[in-house]
């Protein structure tokens, strides 16, 4: 079975990032109802940008995700929960699942900003481990169905540390400049990264960082 049977809207990229962080954050919250899940995609602390998505549109993005069985729901005693199936479509294990989750929900960041981030989600003792975890999720086998969910972005103009993002779908959030399209085995994954860099471009001049 494929990692990514589609390219994911920024609804949906919302609505997996925080079915992620609260299972591993707070568990005993988990599986989710709707209700909480609204307000997890809307929260105004941890997330980039701020949403203001409406149950409905959760509701959609919860349907379309069921089709593709990247999240699961369950009848509770009192009403439906919803939980995410992607250690198994996407093949996580907790430092994957944790720099996923960031990048799902803050767009993206470095190693550093990733490790600093990731304390309620997994410890990671250096630096190093974070970047091992997102080296595994950019490594891809089309032979066997895998798609890189991560790409490393080139070295913007005055940053120091290169930028992740995370390749499943549109970027909630775009906040640094793209160079040249990283190499790839396909032109649909350039593609991707060319609309980024223009849309990373147009976010640089509206916030008048453009040199």
């Amino acid at each position: 079975m494929q990692r990514l049977p589609r390219q994911l809207d920024a609804v949906e990229c919302r609505v997996l990032g925080a079915l992620l962080e609260k299972e591993q954050a707070t568990p005993e919250y988990y599986p989710m109802t709707i209700h909480a899940l609204v307000a997890a995609c809307n929260q105004k602390s941890n997330r980039e940008p701020v949403l203001e998505l409406s149950e409905r549109e959760v509701e959609v993005a919860l349907r379309r995700l069921f089709e593709d069985v990247l999240v699961w729901r369950s009848e509770g005693a009192r009403t439906l929960k919803w939980s995410h199936n992607l250690d198994r479509r996407w093949g996580l294990a907790p430092p994957t699942k944790a720099v996923m989750t960031l990048l799902l929900l803050r767009g993206a960041q470095t190693a550093g900003e990733l490790r600093g981030r990731s304390d309620r989600l997994h410890p990671f003792a250096t630096v190093a481990e974070v970047e091992a975890a997102l080296a595994g999720l950019a490594a891809a086998d089309p032979d066997q169905g895998e798609q890189a969910l991560t790409a490393e972005l080139p070295r913007a103009p005055g940053q120091k540390e290169r930028r992740w993002i995370h390749l499943v779908g549109d970027a909630v959030v775009a906040s640094a400049p793209l160079a040249e399209p990283a190499p790839s085995a396909g032109g649909a994954f350039e593609q991707r990264l060319a609309d980024l860099e223009r849309r990373l471009e147009r976010i640089e001049r509206e916030l008048g960082l453009s040199e």
